[in-house]
């Protein structure tokens, strides 16, 4: 072991070995526990040397959404663009959940970072190899909005209580106070309906993976029949 840490320390300090070493370190223990000495001690280095290669947190943290973001599968044209948007984004969806902290990061950020841009400009790509008219594909990255990134604003996923964001593992629903059911019948018929037999595979709560990919294929089937029609803004009811 000794000689095992002996050698990373000896082991030149790179870009990509700091945000890779600060990527493992936020799976660990969460972003909010990340500071740039504990990751400087992880490395083996003093904190001043991490200057040379990220100039502050905003940039370190900038550069860990591209590491994630890189483990997107690339685009495999031929496939079509139903197939290969969905593809994609299912594979976005597994990367943020093997780094948990990454859609409130992502969320954090004023700017795109250079990977997430790249990124949705082959998505936008892949809509206009497909046909898409420019402003038909404008709607469209509205209409996925963070979905395209693989993770959703969910209205009824607790752990937007707890401040946190992106997939989540299912939990058990809520109950809702019978005073609040009583006020708001449909979400309370809702939020009963959201409960699993507990011998499937699923468990007790939504599954997240389901919902996620329910809403993806709605949403890739509304905008193949907008396509096929020949939609645009122009036309849209007044």
């Amino acid at each position: 072991m000794a000689e095992q840490a002996e050698t990373l320390r000896r082991t030149p300090l790179s870009r990509d070995r700091i945000l890779r070493t600060a990527v493992a370190l936020a799976d660990a223990a969460g972003i909010d526990s990340l500071s740039m000495r504990n990751l400087a001690q992880e490395l083996g280095v003093v904190p001043m040397a991490l200057y040379k290669h990220v100039a502050n947190k905003d940039e370190l943290l900038d550069g860990m959404i591209d590491v994630v973001i890189g483990e997107i599968d690339p685009p495999a044209p031929g496939s079509g663009w139903k197939r290969e948007i969905g593809r994609r984004i299912l594979s976005a969806r597994q990367a943020l959940r093997r780094h948990p902290w990454a859609p409130l990061a992502i969320e954090s950020r004023t700017t795109a970072t250079p990977a997430i841009l790249a990124y949705l400009d082959s998505m936008v790509g892949t809509l206009r190899a497909g046909g898409f008219s420019t402003d038909l594909a404008h709607h469209v990255m509205h209409a996925m909005g963070s979905r395209m990134l693989g993770f959703s604003q969910e209205l009824f996923d607790p752990s937007r209580q707890a401040g946190r964001s992106g997939p989540a593992e299912p939990e058990p629903p809520a109950a809702m106070p019978p005073e609040a059911a009583a006020r708001f019948p449909h979400l309370a018929a809702i939020a009963a309906a959201a409960a699993h037999d507990d011998g499937s595979v699923v468990g007790s709560g939504c599954d997240d993976q389901f919902e996620f990919e329910f809403a993806l294929d709605l949403l890739l089937d509304g905008i193949e029949r907008l396509h096929r029609q020949g939609w645009t803004s122009a036309r849209r009811p007044d």
